[in-house]
């Protein structure tokens, strides 16, 4: 599993997919998304502005990644 350093309350789903190289574009990422091939927390979402937090977990073809918060002031 991998870890994501976020500095805000949340980022969007598809945001988080473009950012961390889960996909190389945020079209991509939308289609990845509203085709169901993505789950949040072990479930499919299918909701592309879904907001993600420290402690969610994304999944897309057995990679996953975990959100934490950056405590770097």
């Amino acid at each position: 599993m991998e870890t994501i350093k976020i500095n805000e309350e949340f980022i969007r789903l598809d945001n988080l997919m473009k950012f961390s190289g889960m996909c190389n574009s945020g079209g991509r990422a939308k289609y990845l998304i509203q085709n169901g091939e993505v789950k949040l927390n072990g479930e499919v979402c299918t909701m592309r502005g879904k907001k993600i937090r420290p402690g969610d977990k994304v999944e897309y073809q057995n990679r996953m990644i975990e959100v934490t918060a950056d405590a770097t002031p």
